[in-house]
């Protein structure tokens, strides 16, 4: 199940060269099943914290292989609709989600 329209990426082979813009992004693991759906005022300086640190050790975010992403003006109101499609087409939150992220982010 793909989120976006954008095409799915190779995370490290292109995750350094996306654009210093806002928007949303959706983390896929191995079978492209989705992992995160998240948000960013800035997704070069995002995703370059989470290539460097490889996710801060965050073992579930690790587990990405393939990302879309969609510049956006409004990325925290995109990606809780992202969520919640995701959410009414599996009646799960993505596995990284959690309901208190989606709150207090």
């Amino acid at each position: 199940m793909e989120l976006l329209e954008d095409k799915m990426r190779v995370w490290l082979a292109s995750a350094s060269f996306v654009k210093p813009m806002s928007g949303v992004y959706v983390f896929y693991n191995r079978k492209r099943e989705v992992i995160y759906v998240g948000d960013s005022k800035n997704l070069e300086r995002t995703f370059s914290e989470y290539v460097d640190k490889d996710f801060d050790g965050d073992e579930c975010k690790q587990k990405t292989h393939f990302y879309q992403r969609e510049f956006i003006g409004n990325p925290k109101e995109r990606q809780l609709q992202l969520i919640g499609e995701f959410k009414n087409q599996t009646g799960n939150m993505p596995v990284c989600n959690t309901e208190i992220q989606i709150e207090t982010q």
